[in-house]
Formats: structure tokens, sequence, C-alpha cells
């Protein structure tokens, strides 16, 4: 619902672009685009995909119009050697996309181009193969990390949706700790880190797009957190900006 709202979260996706320059495209990596093998989307108009349900008819109605860029996934394809990248013209752009760049850029006037994530392959090699791609952020290419670091489903909280559970506020401070220490071999390792983790973080695809952004951080690059809060007692909404 984020992706119609305009609440704290959606104003704070759109008040970041004022420190961005203005994108020659956006490469994204959602947690909903989970594949066998690594896939970056190469047709020129992307779909806007609906891959939810049960929600208000307002939701469906939403069209993010945005042009892909074959150009963008050739060089994406290019840019990685550890892993054969295939083209992909059926996917288009899921919600994990579209909800966050509909507030970021309204306008969908900015090439879109999604790269999926391996599902059999461990966290430390996403991390890896992200390091890859920073020759992209040189072009002026923005990229998106579209995930949530503590997200149980599961254990959703609809009774006070404005305060998190002990255990998920703690998971997520440690992540925030770990990121301002640069320690990205430890998040890589996250299932390591302790039981308020792994409750935190049962299942890793809302989690990796976080390590692609981390992946592609100089050593000596600033970075600040918004939109710092955890809701419905077991999902965190805390953004990370880099550069």
């Amino acid at each position: 619902m984020n992706a119609i709202e305009y609440n704290e979260f959606a104003a704070g996706w759109k008040n970041i672009t004022t420190d961005i320059p203005t994108p020659t495209a956006i490469l994204c990596i959602s947690a909903h685009w989970e594949t066998r093998g690594t896939y970056v989307t190469a047709m020129e108009r992307p779909r806007t995909i609906h891959d939810f349900y049960g929600f208000p008819t307002a939701l469906f109605d939403v069209n993010y119009p945005a042009p892909g860029s074959p150009a963008l996934a050739d060089l994406t394809i290019q840019s990685i050697q550890s892993e054969k990248i295939q083209a992909d013209h059926q996917w288009g752009l899921d919600h994990g996309c579209w909800s966050i760049l509909n507030h970021m850029y309204p306008e969908a006037n900015i090439p879109v181009v999604q790269l999926s994530m391996n599902q059999l392959q461990k966290p430390e090699w996403h991390y890896n193969m992200a390091r890859e791609l920073a020759v992209l952020r040189n072009k002026g290419v923005l990229m998106v990390g579209s995930g949530n670091m503590v997200h149980n489903l599961g254990m959703m909280n609809w009774r006070t949706p404005e305060t998190g559970y002990d255990w998920a506020i703690e998971a997520n401070e440690d992540f925030k700790t770990l990121i301002t220490k640069g320690d990205h071999r430890q998040l890589a390792a996250y299932q390591s880190l302790g039981k308020a983790v792994q409750q935190s973080v049962p299942t890793p695809e809302h989690f990796l797009p976080l390590l692609y952004l981390l992946g592609l951080k100089d050593d000596n690059e600033s970075f600040r957190f918004f939109n710092d809060k955890t809701i419905y007692g077991s999902i965190s909404m805390t953004s990370v900006m880099i550069g």
C-alpha cells in the first residue's frame, strides 16, 4: 500500500531524490524476482507487474510506464564476468521496483532495468557479484535495492502497526551497526548473527538486495540511513543511501 499512499516512507523516497543527480537509467534489484540463474530485463517497454493479491483495486490500477533500456541490459551482461547473465524479455517491473520508483520518479521518464537474484547461490556470492557492477555507477546509473532488512510476514502484528518486536528492533540495529562499521562480510554471513536475526530473516530474498548495494560501496564512501522505522512487529523500513 506504500505505492499509493503518501505516508512517511513515500515522503522519504521522494525527498531522497533531491540529493541524487538525475540518473541516466536505473538498475533495480528486487526481492520479488528470484530465478535459477541470473537475468536482466532487456525489453524496450517493460510491463507493470502486479505480483500480489487481496489488495484494493486502486493498487492493481497502478501503471508505471517507464521505458526499458536494452543498452543498459547489454552493459550489465558485459560487466559481470563471474556469472553468465541472460537477457529477459518476459518479466517487466514488479512491485518491489515500481512501488518505490512511483514516489521517487513519478514521471516514469527514466529507463529502468531489473536484475534478478539467482536463488541457487549463497549470500556472499551475491555480494561479490555486485562488486562487478560498480562500473555502471560511473555511467550515471542509479542502483536501487528493494527489500527489507527485517521481513517476517508470518509474525506480523496487525494490532500495533507503529511498533516492532524487540527481536526485530535488535536485528535492525545489529544490521545498522555492521553497515556503519563496514563489516560487509559479516552481513553476508547473517545467519550466524544469532536468534534475533534468524527470526528477522527467515528467508533470504528480502535481505539480499542490501548486499548488492553494499557490494557497490567504496571503502571511504559516505552513507546515511533514512525511513528508519520497524513496523507491524516484524517489518523494517530502514533504508540506506550510499554516496
